[in-house]
């Protein structure tokens, strides 16, 4: 038996309520006023940065960051608002998010060019981190990575991403967090639906199993995360009208993608949600000469 797997829910709760507030496990950047924690392992060059998903935090890659630290130097950490990371200047943009890890990066002396390995919606903040600072990359890889044209469930629609663009122009990102760059808070928020730990993450070791659900049941998570949604479909709108030609040149890229997208029927049929990805999974590859 996986003893991760079997450890129970309730033990989780109580080790949650015990530790209120768990000492981070990397650094604590200070980006004047807000804080950026950024654990990095391993010697070697180049250096990986790793782009988290949504509700995914920096020691969730702890098996991967392990294996990878063993022949050169990685960096996994939390975007703003994220488990010990300070809610970051709003609004919560690409390029914000973007100008936060290269400048913790630099701060920390890391230097690049990096490996960036987008996850999930990290994907796309990856992929404009290159577009951003082409000199400070030396690879991308995507894994299961959004694109412009993939869709996700609403009121039981299959939605393109980029329908939620509202033509909005997307102001410069700033590093000193402002009077008026408090976000407000997520209408879902309620920590009281963070019971349990669901796969991948219960194959975590149970004290990693129980910093996942305390950084899920954090109030600046929800705020992050919804703001993140907000600003994300401009970027998706605009990356389709403009796909422009190899926008990452001869940068080496991999495109890693699971092998069923675990559809169902929406308005539109489950097999052509599942061909509309594979699609979009090849599609990302092609954002070089050399993918």
């Amino acid at each position: 038996m996986n003893c991760s797997r079997a450890f129970p829910a309730i033990l989780l709760a109580a080790i949650l309520s015990a530790q209120p507030q768990p000492q981070p496990r990397g650094k604590m950047v200070d980006l004047g006023g807000h804080r950026l924690h950024i654990d990095c392992q391993g010697t070697g060059t180049p250096t990986v940065i790793v782009e988290n998903g949504f509700e995914e935090f920096s020691f969730d890659w702890t098996f991967v960051q392990s294996k990878v630290a063993g022949f050169t130097r990685i960096c996994t950490y939390d975007r703003a608002g994220y488990a010990w990371s300070d809610p970051g200047p709003a609004p919560r943009t690409f390029d914000q998010m973007n100008l936060e890890l290269h400048d913790a990066l630099a701060k920390l002396g890391e230097r690049g060019p990096f490996v960036l390995v987008g996850h999930s919606f990290g994907g796309p903040v990856a992929r404009n981190f290159a577009i951003a600072y082409p000199q400070e990359v030396a690879g991308i890889v995507f894994v299961d990575a959004v694109s412009e044209d993939q869709r996700f469930e609403m009121w039981h629609k299959a939605v393109l991403m980029r329908d939620g663009a509202k033509g909005k122009v997307v102001p410069p990102p700033h590093e000193q967090l402002l009077p008026g760059d408090k976000l407000a808070d997520s209408p879902y928020f309620n920590p009281a639906n963070v019971q349990k730990i669901e796969p991948p993450f219960d194959r975590l070791p149970p004290e990693l199993q129980a910093l996942h659900l305390w950084s899920q049941s954090q109030r600046s998570l929800a705020s992050s995360e919804e703001n993140e949604r907000t600003w994300s479909p401009e970027y998706f709108a605009k990356w389709h009208e403009h796909p422009g030609t190899k926008p990452f040149g001869s940068v080496p890229l991999i495109v890693l993608s699971r092998e069923k997208g675990g559809f169902h029927d929406l308005d539109i049929p489950a097999a052509q949600q599942e061909t509309e990805r594979k699609t979009q999974q090849r599609s990302l590859s092609e954002l070089s000469k050399n993918g």
